[in-house]
Parts: structure tokens; sequence; C-alpha cells
């Protein structure tokens, strides 16, 4: 089975660092099934790239937050399986879905804590759980996390501990899927220019400056950085690296 049969299935993949990592598989040969949770012309525009890079592409809508509809949605996932890519399962799960939320610790309400809880936590625990069944053995998953699990900026204690939530799961999900050859890690982007969080690290000038000059490199982050580190974690190459955070801040707040 040669890589152009391998198909991702990436959550949040319609725009963003998601799309990015789309563009990126497609371009390494993989088959790409992507969801949205509302902007459904941008996720039929991200189809429409997909296709020209040369492979097969698909989308559906999904809210991670919501486990009640995670049944039906894997229902939807067999069906396009066979409809658009002629196959009963998935080789490759990218967790990417999210949304920030900036709050002091002091400040952060129960509804911020719950919307955080179930989109970057508990949403994703059990729809990887769900996606087991669908997923070829010697297959693998790649998590997303953040630097922010590693040093702490003001501001993001709930969604930060999210995501180190992710981290520890992310080693129990290696261990205990490495039986049927599945690998399993979690990358932590920097600081990146996107629409996350209100794009305030691409638009917010005086951050922009202040992340640049605490990272190694010299600059803040672009899609591009990441997208390609995420593809590459769906490769033959990439299959011994395992149970692993791999930060790619361009070496931030070293």
């Amino acid at each position: 089975m040669g890589t152009q049969n391998k198909i991702v299935l990436v959550t949040g993949g319609s725009r963003g660092l998601g799309k990015n990592a789309a563009i990126h598989l497609a371009k390494k040969g993989l088959n790409v099934l992507l969801t949205y949770q509302s902007k459904k012309g941008d996720a039929e525009e991200t189809v429409a790239e997909l296709k020209e890079i040369g492979v097969n592409a698909a989308a559906l809508q999904l809210n991670v937050g919501d486990t009640k509809s995670f049944d039906g949605f894997i229902n939807e996932i067999k069906s396009a399986l066979k409809s658009v890519f002629n196959a009963d399962k998935l080789d490759y799960l990218v967790n990417n879905a999210g949304v920030g939320i900036h709050a002091s610790f002091e400040e952060t309400t129960e509804a911020q804590f719950d919307t955080l809880l179930n989109i970057q936590f508990k949403g994703v625990f059990f729809l990887t759980q769900k996606v087991l069944a669908i997923l070829n053995n010697g297959g693998g998953i790649v998590n997303v996390s953040t630097g922010l699990a590693r040093f702490a900026l003001p501001g993001y204690a709930a969604y930060a501990s999210m995501k180190g939530a992710m981290e520890t799961l992310t080693k129990y999900q290696a261990k205990e899927l490495g039986a049927r050859g599945i690998n399993v890690n979690i990358i932590a982007p920097g600081a990146i220019e996107t629409d996350f969080g209100g794009g305030a690290v691409r638009d917010n000038e005086h951050l922009n400056k202040m992340i640049a000059s605490q990272t190694a490199l010299g600059r803040v982050g672009m899609p591009d950085d990441i997208g390609g580190v995420i593809a590459f974690l769906c490769t033959e190459e990439a299959k011994w690296i395992n149970a692993q955070r791999i930060e790619a801040s361009g070496g931030m707040f070293l």
C-alpha cells in the first residue's frame, strides 16, 4: 500500500494551521478528510485546493466539543471513506481543532473552562477513542499542544492546562496502542501568525515584536513552520518517533 493510498483525518482542517497541515499532507501524497465547525465555504475551498495538488479530499462538519455527536460523525466518516476514497479505514488522525481563550487565572469563568475542557481535552479524548475502530494498524495519531505548556505567559492558565493533559494522554495512547503498531506524538507550536485567538500574534505589533525578541530564530512562527512537521509525523519516515512532544517554536524562551 503506497503513501498515495493513505488517508488522514484532520480536525479543524478548513483554515489556519489545520489547513496548512492538510496542504503539506497532500503534497506528500496523502488523501485528506478534513472537518470544519461552521465555515462550510472555507472547507469546500480547501478541498478544491487539495484536489488541485492531486490527491483525493472531502470535508465533514464536526463540533469537537460535542461528544454526543461522535457516533453519528463516525458513521459519516465510514460513508465518506467508501464513496470518496474507496476505503474502509483511516491511516492517520490529526487532532488539530481547537479554540483559544485568553483570560487571567483569576478571571477565568467556569463557562470558559468548560469550553476549553470539552474542545481541547474531553472531545479529543473520546473522538480518538471512537476513531480507533476505523484506524488501520500501523497508522498514527498526531495531537497538538502548545509552547505554553512548557513556559507560562499570563492569560492561558486554562488553555495550557488542557494541553498539558493532552501531553500526558499522548504517552498513554502511545503505550496502549503500540501493540497495534500505531505511533502517537504531540506537536507543540510556539506563537504563530494565524486567526487563532483573534489573530493577536499576527495583528498586535507589540506582541509580535516581543515574541520575536524571545525566539532564538528571531521571528514569530508562520503556519508553514508547523504544517510540514505535522505532515512529516504522518509518514513512514517518522514511524520510529513515538510518545514524543515535539516543540516547533523557533526556540522560544530558551
